[in-house]
């Protein structure tokens, strides 16, 4: 209960102190809004969003669904002075437009003690062409400074009810007060998500009689709800996730049933029964997963042990991988052709894994096509389904009891391993006899760099050999380089560290799809720092960071690396008879929450050598934002291993 009491006292203390210098509550501006020039709870915003109010209902007349915006924003410096141009997106097509009207703005300021306002003009207003389906409207404010208040307010109609109007109560800079009013008449029943970290701080509901009403004298009652989030930090991207959709704190609404005041009832957003229905005759997918493909002949004298599925399965995979050129399409639902594919050799997403569908399928293997999104294209809902929200299509083979997911779009992918951009978490697996269902999309193996370093001291050199050894994702761009230029890649490894000189370079990888990337060279140390009496060596001749990707001061959002890794560094420094140990470095041992991940650094002597062994694993894809500053002192202490770690060798 003390726990409970002071984590409230907290709250509120913070949003207290928060709202004692801006006025957070109304659309009024404050002299305090103006004469304040710092956010204390972010010092790195450029501007803050003090107060912002959208109020969303349908019109009792025209039946269109009309949205009045508020907002209030403080710019704190130059590089917000973005934050004074609006731009508002108006869709249209042969069935309506949107519009926009009533657009007021107005700027303040204080000079020489004063407030003065400057307001927008109407010829300030401009409207562009966008593309075929939007118009743009944009304003920018007058008499823009630093420490400026802007406020600006307008209303928007749509004549398309099938969403209704969504809210973002996250953006790139901080907001202090963001309150959503929604009025939805009863015979519109719409899908209502949450998408994000943040928490709302006020949702309440209640029923307004007679609020919308009909020609035939029908009536409908609304629900009138109020959203309300404060303190809401800025959503600033970073590396190591998935796209910002997934993450930005935001209400969406999809319209799931209509129901008409003559008593019609249209089933707007279909059950996946239905969805599954429509892919099953859909032209593009359910009809050119029935083709033939025709090439039974032509893979036939490709194939070494037909009695071995799985060895079949590959072979097929690797006939498709090479014969047929991906185009770069992610269209996955139009001018989708197996006929075409095999014709023209280059397709898009669907002809290529599609072909090796139906040709897995004509040799007996057990194989369903799968939807997916990208991880730049967001998270399809699982509520229910939105068939536009996929843009990819892979394949998932059961051969033996075991499963494998299969991309053929991508020469160097090895059997089971799909392109990163396809890690999103989960995908639809479509079955048409049996329905379809989610499926976890994960990496099939742990990705891991290894690098076996053996050095030797000799009089003023050092020199050794070097072993590399690449898995998984670590070692796809090392054979996509090898094997587009064996020697621009042989030169490039040499040069890539003016530390060292590389020599007797070798590459140990048996084709473009292998999961393993082998590498061995000799190498000469270019800066020991070698004196009369001592050497002075930091054993990491190959570092795996060379700076710490998290810089935030908050994260709001998983860290996804998109699959397992890990980082080993072993390293045997033979000083002969002619020098004595003076310094190794410290041994350590630290461990991410729940087991999430290691750093182990460990260092024996044996005779006239040193023995180091360094490990950095990650254990999990996708970790909570909670352990982010965790992360940063893990990657610090990486980078702290790399750079600090020295052994010291004096001469007897």
């Amino acid at each position: 209960m003390k726990h409970l009491c002071l984590a409230s006292f907290l709250l509120l203390t913070s949003f207290a102190f928060s709202q004692s210098t801006f006025n957070a509550d109304t659309y009024s501006v404050s002299r305090n809004d103006i004469a304040t020039n710092t956010y204390t709870n972010d010092s790195t915003a450029a501007a803050l969003v003090i107060y912002e109010y959208g109020n969303s209902y349908i019109d009792r007349d025209t039946y269109t669904l009309k949205t009045e915006i508020k907002k209030k924003v403080k710019i704190l410096n130059r590089n917000g002075f973005d934050r004074a141009t609006e731009t508002i997106y108006l869709y249209n097509n042969s069935k309506g437009k949107e519009k926009v009207s009533k657009i007021f703005a107005t700027t303040y300021n204080l000079e020489k003690g004063a407030i003065t306002k400057t307001e927008l003009k109407r010829n300030e207003i401009f409207e562009e062409h966008y593309n075929d389906q939007y118009t743009l409207v944009k304003f920018t404010l007058p008499n823009i400074k630093e420490g400026s208040v802007v406020t600006y307010s307008y209303q928007l109609e749509t004549p398309f009810i099938y969403k209704y109007h969504p809210w973002e109560f996250q953006d790139d800079i901080p907001k202090l007060y963001s309150e959503y009013n929604t009025s939805i008449p009863g015979n519109y029943d719409y899908h209502i998500k949450l998408v994000g970290t943040q928490k709302l701080d006020k949702s309440e509901s209640k029923i307004v009689k007679n609020c919308l009403s009909a020609f035939n004298g029908s009536t409908a009652d609304c629900a009138n709800t109020i959203y309300v989030m404060t303190n809401i930090p800025a959503f600033i991207e970073e590396d190591y996730m998935t796209a910002k959709t997934n993450y930005l704190s935001r209400l969406e609404y999809e319209l799931k049933v209509l129901r008409g005041f003559d008593g019609h009832v249209d089933n707007i957003t279909k059950s996946w029964k239905d969805a599954d229905n429509e892919l099953r005759s859909d032209p593009n997918i359910g009809r050119q997963l029935r083709k033939s493909t025709s090439l039974k002949e032509e893979v036939a004298n490709l194939l070494t042990d037909t009695q071995n599925s799985f060895t079949v399965a590959k072979e097929l995979y690797t006939y498709v991988q090479n014969n047929y050129t991906w185009n770069g399409d992610h269209k996955i639902f139009s001018d989708v052709s197996i006929k075409n594919l095999i014709k023209m050799k280059s397709g898009n997403v669907s002809d290529i894994n599609i072909l090796l569908h139906n040709l897995l399928d004509e040799y007996g293997i057990d194989v369903k096509p799968v939807l997916l999104s990208t991880r730049e294209n967001g998270l399809p809902t699982q509520l229910f389904p939105i068939i536009s929200e996929f843009n990819y299509l892979i394949v998932q083979a059961n051969i033996n009891g075991e499963t494998y997911l299969l991309d053929a779009t991508d020469p160097y992918l090895g059997f089971g391993e799909l392109p990163f951009k396809c890690l999103n978490h989960y995908g639809r697996l479509l079955d048409f006899d049996h329905g379809s269902s989610w499926v976890p999309i994960e990496a099939s193996i742990p990705s891991s760099t290894h690098y076996q370093v053996d050095l030797k001291v000799l009089g003023e050199t050092v020199k050794g050999d070097v072993k590399a050894r690449y898995i998984g994702y670590d070692a796809l761009s090392r054979k996509k380089a090898f094997f587009a230029n064996k020697n621009d890649y042989i030169n490039h490894n040499a040069d890539r560290q003016s530390e060292i000189t590389v020599t007797n370079h070798d590459v140990q990888v048996s084709d473009k799809n292998s999961e393993k990337f082998h590498e061995t060279f000799d190498i000469t140390l270019n800066d020991s720092n070698i004196t009369q009496d001592m050497v002075y060596l930091n054993p990491f001749i190959f570092k795996f960071f060379t700076e710490n990707p998290f810089k935030l001061q908050q994260r709001t959002y998983p860290i996804d690396f998109g699959h397992k890794k890990s980082y080993l560094y072993s390293v045997q420094i033979d000083f002969g008879d002619t020098y004595d140990i003076v310094e190794v470095p410290k041994p350590i041992q630290a461990k991410l929450p729940n087991d999430g991940g290691d750093i182990i650094l460990n260092t024996t002597v044996n005779a006239q050598k040193l023995m180091l062994f360094f490990k950095f694993s990650l254990k999990n894809s996708l970790y909570d934002p909670e352990h982010y500053e965790l992360f940063k002192q893990y990657l610090n202490k990486v980078l702290e291993v790399q750079q600090n770690s020295l052994v010291v060798l004096r001469k007897k």
